[in-house]
């Protein structure tokens, strides 16, 4: 009879503990990816985005008044006062330039409006054989959930992976669904909802392989987890209910 109720609590316990190898280990067929050519996308520019905007010419002196004061010393570089210094995008996606006034960023990304920019300081005579640069410096992704250590992440390369977010984050902690990992991304002010199964690289050509500035990440619990967390909320409360279990029976069939 002792036997059988360990047996019982043993099965419980492992019913409730357990995942698969098939959840667990990341992009199973990636075997199948070697060689696939990457195409780097770059994100249109959003509101609340704080642009940093350098713009040069063959005088020096005549690309002044085009800069915000302070952009370029020595002492302002740190990420912080670079975004005080920097544009803020308006919900109407504008900025406001130098002399030239409101300018829209709309449905462009920072390459492109940088392009746009040169252009019309160039043919509108302001400067000779300009050089712009535009940068954004508050860009950011949020991971939430089953990860080590949930939180938002800034970042300033211009493109990273879903994978390096998520090594942001300290990786999914053991309980993490990684067949379903949800991914928000506002587009042109619409909300745009993925799922991602990490376990396959089928993902890794589509346009989520590189995040995008305000993206939102959710790793969920798994199956083990989620029945865990309404039963036994873990191991250590498990050897708890296990020992105590024991003793009762020790007693009753004394």
């Amino acid at each position: 009879m002792l036997k059988r109720y360990i047996l019982i609590v043993f099965f419980v316990g492992m019913c409730f503990s357990c995942a698969t190898k098939k959840e667990i280990l990341y992009l199973q067929d990636v075997d199948s990816r070697v060689n696939d050519e990457i195409n780097y996308t770059n994100a249109k520019i959003q509101p609340n985005d704080v642009l940093r905007i350098d713009v040069s010419a063959l005088i020096p002196e005549s690309a002044k008044p085009y800069n915000k004061a302070n952009n370029g010393n020595s002492g302002g570089n740190s990420i912080q006062l670079m975004q005080l210094q920097g544009y803020l995008v308006s919900e109407d996606l504008t900025i406001n330039f130098p002399v030239l006034g409101r300018l829209s960023v709309g449905n462009k990304t920072t390459q492109e409006f940088a392009l746009y920019l040169r252009n019309l300081l160039e043919e509108g005579g302001h400067l000779k054989e300009p050089s712009v640069d535009v940068r954004l410096i508050n860009a950011k992704v949020t991971v939430l959930g089953e990860v080590n250590q949930p939180g938002t992440y800034n970042f300033t390369e211009q493109n990273i992976t879903l994978l390096q977010a998520l090594g942001y984050a300290g990786d999914l902690t053991i309980n993490g669904k990684r067949e379903d990992v949800i991914i928000m991304r506002d587009m042109q002010g619409v909300r745009k909802v993925t799922h991602i199964n990490l376990t396959t690289s089928d993902w890794l050509n589509g346009p989520y392989n590189f995040i995008k500035p305000n993206d939102i990440i959710v790793v969920n619990p798994n199956s083990p987890k989620v029945k865990s967390a309404g039963f036994i909320g873990n191991v250590g409360t498990l050897l708890s209910v296990v020992s105590i279990l024991f003793s009762t029976i020790i007693l009753i069939t004394r």
